[in-house]
């Protein structure tokens, strides 16, 4: 049975109503952003909805990856999301000085243990204690995001391309990716000569030929830079 489902989990389309119907009554999906960027923090939200919700939006379409929205739906969907009274989540981030020492990955798990507990922490406070003491709670995280090391209560699986394919990790890339998009607006502000605002920390043209001039400030990681970068002062 285990081998049936897993084959059914790597090859359905829309997997949505096949977790929901055999692993729980609630859905936590875990998504991060960042990993790649030079600058700036790696952001991960965790969002839990309950079995059967539907998000329909006649406005803004069909719920999609974060990467597949532009800039003005991400934000629209964002700002739905954070008034739908069903769906809860909580953001984590961790920083540059961290990931240097811990490495990307590491890093990027330590932001998801991080948002998954504040989730649970949220829920409770707000008297919704279904998600943290349900049996029923399925977690699901995008591409190379991990939970835990094997000894935890709920059952944390990593789906590849988990963001193409189930609702929950859909909003949480939505939440993610908007929160660290304005965080690095700000950084924009306080770092105007490397335009965070535009490429938000990744490696482009603009951003590279940047650093090449000014050299790396404290919101970049110096381990992403490479060898022919100048230390920061």
């Amino acid at each position: 049975m285990r081998d049936r489902m897993e084959a059914l989990f790597l090859s359905a389309a829309s997997c949505d109503d096949f977790f929901m119907e055999f692993m729980g009554r609630w859905i936590v999906g875990i998504d991060e952003v960042g990993r790649g960027a030079l600058a700036g923090p790696v952001v991960v939200a965790a969002a839990a909805i309950p079995r059967g919700l539907t998000i329909r939006n006649a406005e803004l379409g069909a719920l999609k990856d974060s990467k597949k929205l532009t800039a003005k739906q991400r934000e629209a969907w964002d700002g739905y999301l954070n008034n739908h009274p069903d769906i809860h989540f909580a953001l984590a981030r961790v920083y540059p000085r961290q990931i240097e020492k811990q490495n990307i990955s590491r890093a990027a798990n330590i932001a998801a243990e991080r948002a998954f507990g504040r989730l649970f922490a949220i829920t409770g406070k707000s008297g919704n204690n279904k998600i943290r003491t349900s049996t029923k709670t399925s977690v699901f995280l995008d591409g190379g995001l991990f939970l835990g090391n094997g000894t935890r209560r709920q059952k944390a699986k990593t789906v590849i391309k988990g963001d193409e394919k189930i609702s929950a990790i859909k909003i949480a890339s939505i939440i993610a990716k908007v929160y660290r998009d304005r965080l690095m607006r700000r950084l924009g502000k306080k770092y105007p000569q490397y335009n965070f605002e535009i490429h938000k920390g990744y490696a482009t043209l603009l951003h590279r030929t940047a650093i090449k001039k000014h050299g790396p400030s404290t919101a970049h990681r110096l381990t992403f830079l490479g060898k022919s970068v100048i230390m920061r002062p």
